[in-house]
């Protein structure tokens, strides 16, 4: 197994990515890693440690073929190298835990919350906590929340979606994201499937709508990012989502305090004892 997959190669050709707002927070441009507070990555054994965490997110299927299930990378939804403002940040995400999730309804580490992309959105399996990876990972995680004071948050204001029309995302989508991910939602070797076997799972956060919809306001297309409106945003999101994608063993379980947000895509067995109890009492 190719645990990391020529790190400083990687690195340098994931760097090529560009912020698309003056006022965004600054990406990588060069090997040299700078965190938010302007330092640099440090030499020796932290500092490679740092480089592998980053090289692990840009080639994630090739570092750790044995825990990715699909053809997605990190940075296939953290853009950036996790450090673009409305892209799913990664700044600053250390600052934040251990936190409560009411997905788990538990208290979780940032290695629970890593593994968490690993199984759902990589639709892979987990990291042990002591892997040299899941250090490395976390030290990339470290350094990039440089800066962030604890519990302090970067992250996408969700848009609000209701009743998207999927015939109109079916036409978005042809006229202006097929030409990178394919009529199909296949992707290629540079643009992520957006459904199908290889694509991430029902389970992955982004298979949530208003997740969806935000990221592609912001982010996409590609090459004209923010030209969507909110509502064909909304809608193309909603038509992808519609697509096939793998079955996540277990989702049932999430939420088990029934707080599951509007636009779950499954049933959770909380949310139908929820159900039946409001029936009862009508």
């Amino acid at each position: 197994m190719v645990r990391y997959f020529l790190f400083g190669l990687v690195a340098l050709s994931a760097c090529r990515l560009q912020s698309r707002r003056p006022d965004a927070p600054a990406v990588i441009t060069d090997t040299t890693l700078r965190a938010p507070d302007g330092s640099f990555a440090p030499s020796g054994p932290l500092g490679a440690s740092i480089h592998r965490g980053h090289a692990i997110l840009a080639a994630t299927g090739d570092s750790l073929p044995r825990h990715v299930g699909n053809a997605l990378r990190c940075t296939s939804c953290h853009l950036g190298d996790g450090r673009q403002r409305d892209a799913m940040p990664l700044t600053g995400v250390y600052a934040r835990f251990p936190q409560y999730r009411s997905r788990s309804a538990s208290v979780q580490r940032i290695e629970d919350r890593i593994n968490d992309c690993f199984v759902r959105s990589l639709n892979g399996t987990p990291l042990s906590f002591d892997d040299p990876a899941m250090r490395d990972i976390v030290a990339y995680l470290a350094f990039v929340s440089r800066g962030v004071a604890i519990g302090d948050s970067v992250h996408t204001v969700l848009l609000v979606v209701t009743r998207p029309d999927l015939k109109a995302g079916k036409v978005i989508f042809q006229k202006d994201c097929a030409r990178c991910h394919g009529t199909d939602g296949a992707g290629n070797a540079t643009y992520p499937p957006l459904w199908g076997p290889k694509s991430y799972n029902i389970g992955a956060g982004m298979a949530r709508v208003r997740t969806a919809a935000s990221f592609v306001r912001h982010n996409m297309p590609q090459d004209r990012p923010g030209s969507l409106t909110d509502t064909e945003a909304a809608n193309v999101a909603a038509y992808i989502l519609a697509r096939p994608r793998p079955d996540f063993p277990g989702k049932e379980h999430d939420w088990p305090r029934g707080d599951a947000p509007d636009d779950t895509p499954y049933a959770t067995l909380a949310s139908r004892r929820s159900t039946r109890s409001s029936g009862r009492h009508h």
